[in-house]
């Protein structure tokens, strides 16, 4: 009995040190993860569509996020704040004759390395790449929609202004548990005065210098993966509330985006069965912008719900917040919304003889994705698309969504363009 149990011991502590041995920190950065650490990371229970030779890709639509890019003023001014602050509580211990043994020592005289800029959130060079290799792998993809030289009228390109939306407390409450327990393990395992504020600005510290300067043997160390797990579920948290699923409103706000899209995919008919020349119409509409288009727009689609979630949202009924670790979760922000993270809807023409003769393909990350509207598949009739995923969202105006003065009882028809 007594070996059976110190067997079972060993063996529960060889599998926990195999999988800290196998965790990448890089994968678990929320919606700071670099597009690469992430992209083919896929849900391996879905079989994608085998789509039929004879039918063709005749339209093209991209909505991607930025790629990798430094940090914001803020946070940057955040960092030389960490900094000064350790400088402090090192100052301290010495003058206390406090053993700092337990700190490392690059944290001991560590500086933060965007001390002294003057601009902060600038595409890296990272990013710069990653946009660069996408557009690569899309051309190589869909040869027959890439096909011509580029004109501005045939592959049109949009962005967005920088956006942001404030913090709401409730959420800072929400994180503040975590915060909390996580800062209390670092204080007694390197018997160091961290405060809860500086837990906060590490984790950010660890997710920029893993993304931006490959380093995750200093501030990516610090926490254990378990630890790590609660502290991307909090950010996922924060995403998923303010960006997602956790406020209908996040979402509604996205529907003259996904109105765009669909009116660009009936052009492309319309141009085809017109008989329009080559060069004389839209192929492709690419719009780059930034985690607050990109994660709104995938929850149109109803990407990365739970079970039967989708009909909840399509009644937009509260879902439940994804769960916590080491409950599995479909909400992750490294997936849903990393770094150049994109959501590619390709339009296809296929014979008359087919069950439908235009179909639209999800494609989430450059892999196609289930649509819980389209019956779980990747590849659904362009008017059931229409019908199940757009038609349900057009009854809300944009303008008064967003105009909190507007009488709802004297609302006007929708006029807003993306």
């Amino acid at each position: 009995m007594a070996m059976a149990a110190i067997l079972l011991l060993f063996l529960t502590l060889f599998s926990n040190s195999k999988a800290d041995q196998d965790f990448d920190i890089r994968q678990h950065l929320s919606t700071v993860t670099r597009y690469g650490a992430v992209k083919d990371i896929v849900d391996s229970s879905f079989s994608s569509s085998d789509i039929p030779d004879a039918c063709t890709p005749l339209h093209l639509n991209l909505v991607a996020r930025h790629g990798t890019r430094s940090p914001t003023k803020k946070r940057m001014r955040e960092l030389e704040k960490l900094a000064s602050h350790i400088r402090e509580l090192v100052k301290e211990a010495n003058y206390n004759n406090v053993s700092l043994q337990k700190v490392p020592a690059w944290l001991q005289q560590w500086e933060s390395p965007w001390k002294g800029k003057l601009k902060g959130g600038q595409l890296d060079r990272k990013g710069e790449e990653e946009l660069y290799q996408l557009g690569i792998r899309v051309r190589e993809r869909f040869p027959d929609i890439f096909n011509e030289e580029y004109h501005p009228d045939v592959y049109p390109i949009r962005t967005t202004h920088d956006y942001r939306k404030n913090h709401e407390l409730a959420v800072n409450k929400m994180k503040e548990p975590i915060l909390v327990e996580i800062t209390s393990a670092l204080v007694k395992r390197y018997e160091f005065k961290f405060t809860i504020h500086d837990i906060s600005s590490l984790w950010f510290l660890s997710k920029q210098e893993s993304s931006l300067l490959d380093i995750t043997d200093q501030a990516c160390s610090l926490f254990s993966p378990t630890e790590v797990a609660l502290l991307e579920w909090m950010d996922d948290l924060e995403v998923f509330i303010l960006k997602g699923y956790g406020n209908a409103l996040n979402y509604r706000i996205g529907v003259p985006l996904l109105k765009d899209v669909v009116q660009s995919m009936d052009q492309a008919i319309k141009a085809k069965e017109d008989n329009h020349a080559p060069g004389s119409y839209e192929k492709a509409r690419l719009r780059f912008a930034h985690a607050e288009t990109v994660v709104p727009f995938s929850c149109l689609l109803g990407l990365f719900l739970e079970g039967s979630d989708f009909e909840r949202i399509q009644k937009e009924e509260p879902l439940n917040l994804p769960p916590k670790p080491p409950q599995n979760r479909k909400w992750r922000g490294s997936i849903v919304a990393p770094f150049a993270g994109n959501n590619m809807l390709v339009l296809y023409s296929c014979p008359a003889n087919f069950s439908s003769k235009y179909a639209v393909q999800v494609i989430h990350n450059e892999h196609p994705i289930p649509i819980p509207g389209c019956d779980g598949t990747d590849f659904c009739p362009f008017e059931v698309f229409k019908e199940r995923i757009v038609r349900p969202h057009l009854k809300h105006d944009y303008n008064t969504l967003c105009n909190v003065n507007l009488d709802h009882s004297k609302q006007k028809p929708e006029t807003s363009k993306l």
